[in-house]
Order: structure tokens, then C-alpha cells, then sequence
């Protein structure tokens, strides 16, 4: 497929996003009323994902994958997003887009919050989270930076771009192996534990390895988020090694 990167791009609400794809509608939806829409549509989920968490996993597993042209997906929820300061007409949702090419995010920008109290709350619910189980929830209040916001801060707004990917597109290339660089890593001498699409591909790998990159992509059958978390938790380890050759990547069963 051709890419057309010339202006205007396409842009979908985040809302809209998944009701295109998944026909559920977010909008005034409790978090047990999303989580079991996600089990419904056979999302892995668990009690630790708060609602901008699960929201996460079925944009990431049902619709980001589709957006092969340029789309900014716009108007984020509140819970997906901390630092962002609240939609000037709905209070449920922050001025935040993000850039989608080829079924991954390129950009990420939006205005910043600075209104002190609001980002306490949030970092109040952040911390709530975390103690829920949620590992990528912020654990503890930044008082300095709270106290920063109370002396003033200007209307602010920042991107940022995954030169990486980026770098793919421009490249020609299909993994985003291509373009990073991974330090030699000593040989793990402990256990390490593997989550379960981690062991999926590990144990694909025992019997076809070496395979080409793209092939193990298919039979694992991850779409695009998790095959990236995926690959990247394998080779941390040392459990599969990612090789480049005249005729592609090749995915190699790793010495543990």
C-alpha cells in the first residue's frame, strides 16, 4: 500500500476510534462497564487497569492497527492521560492527539495541564492505581513539581515524535529492529519469568528457529502494540536474538 503523506490528515476522535472498529461506545461509561466490554471483546485485562488503562488496550488491540494513512486520534480521556490539561468544552476528556501511520504512533502532543489542583487530583488517582497493581501508574505525589505549578505556569504545550519509527518509515523497513541499536547483554543466570505472549513466541521459536521476523510476527498472531512489547521483553533477556541479514531479520531461540 502506498503512503500519502501530504496534507490534510484524517482526524478521529478517540471515541469514535473504537466505536468504528469495535461498535462500543466509551462515552459515559463506568470502568466495570468498559472492562467487561474489553473481556467481551477478548482483551486480556485484570483488576490492577484503571479505566484510561483499559481504554489503552482496546484502541491498542482493536482500531491502531487499521490506521495505515496519517490519522491524529484526538480528544484523549481524562484517565489516559495526567499531565494533560482538561478539554475546554468536555470535561471528560483532555486536549491531547496523537499521530498514527502504518498502525503505529508516531507523535504525541498536547496541552499541558497547569492548573495545581486539578493536577494534584490526578496524581492522587495516579497513586490510587498504583496501589491497585498498575506498574505504570506514578507511585508517589511530585510535591516540587506541584509547588512549581502554584507559583505560575504560562499555557504550555509539547510533542514528541519516535524518531525510531520514524526512521522506519523513511527507511523502507518493516520491524522497527532495523533501526535500533541493541547492546550486547550478559546471559541471564536467573529465571526469568515470561508473560504469556512472551512464552508464546519463545516456544514458536523452539521449533523453527532461526525464522524470519515478519513470519514469527504472523504465527504469534500479536497485533501491533504487543508484538513490540513482546519482542523487546524477549531479547532484554537474552531469550531470542534478532539478527539482520541479506534477506531480512531472523529471529534466533536465545541461550537461556
Amino acid at each position: 500500500m502506498k503512503l500519502i503523506l501530504r496534507l490534510p490528515y484524517a482526524r478521529v476522535t478517540m471515541t469514535d476510534a473504537i466505536k468504528n472498529f469495535t461498535g462500543f461506545d466509551i462515552s459515559g461509561k463506568t470502568e466495570n462497564e468498559i472492562r467487561e466490554a474489553a473481556k467481551a471483546m477478548g482483551i486480556e485485562v485484570d483488576s490492577a487497569m484503571g479505566k484510561g488503562k483499559l481504554i489503552d488496550e482496546i484502541f491498542g488491540e482493536k482500531c491502531e492497527a487499521n490506521y495505515i494513512q496519517p490519522t491524529f486520534i484526538t480528544d484523549y480521556p481524562k484517565e489516559m492521560s495526567p499531565l494533560t490539561k482538561e478539554h475546554r468544552s468536555n470535561p471528560e476528556l483532555t486536549e491531547r492527539f496523537e499521530l498514527i501511520i502504518c498502525g503505529k504512533e508516531l507523535a504525541n502532543a498536547y496541552s499541558e495541564l497547569n492548573d495545581p489542583i486539578d493536577q494534584r487530583e490526578r496524581f492522587e488517582d495516579q497513586v490510587k492505581l498504583a496501589g491497585r497493581g498498575d506498574d505504570e501508574a506514578t507511585e508517589f505525589i511530585d510535591q516540587d513539581f506541584l509547588r512549581a505549578l502554584e507559583y505560575g505556569m504560562p499555557p504550555t504545550s509539547g510533542m514528541g515524535i519516535g524518531m525510531d519509527r520514524l526512521i522506519m518509515f523513511l527507511t523502507n523497513n518493516a520491524s522497527i529492529q532495523e533501526v535500533l541499536f541493541f547492546p550486547q547483554m550478559k546471559p541471564e543466570q536467573k529465571q526469568v519469568a515470561m508473560s504469556e505472549d512472551e512464552k508464546a513466541v519463545f516456544n514458536i521459536l523452539k521449533g523453527a528457529s532461526p525464522i524470519d521476523l515478519n513470519t514469527l510476527k504472523e504465527q504469534s498472531g500479536l497485533s501491533n502494540k504487543k508484538w513490540d512489547k513482546t519482542i523487546k521483553g524477549l531479547t532484554k533477556h537474552n531469550l531470542v536474538k534478532v539478527e539482520k541479514t541479506p534477506e531480512g531479520l531472523l529471529g534466533y531461540h536465545g541461550l537461556n
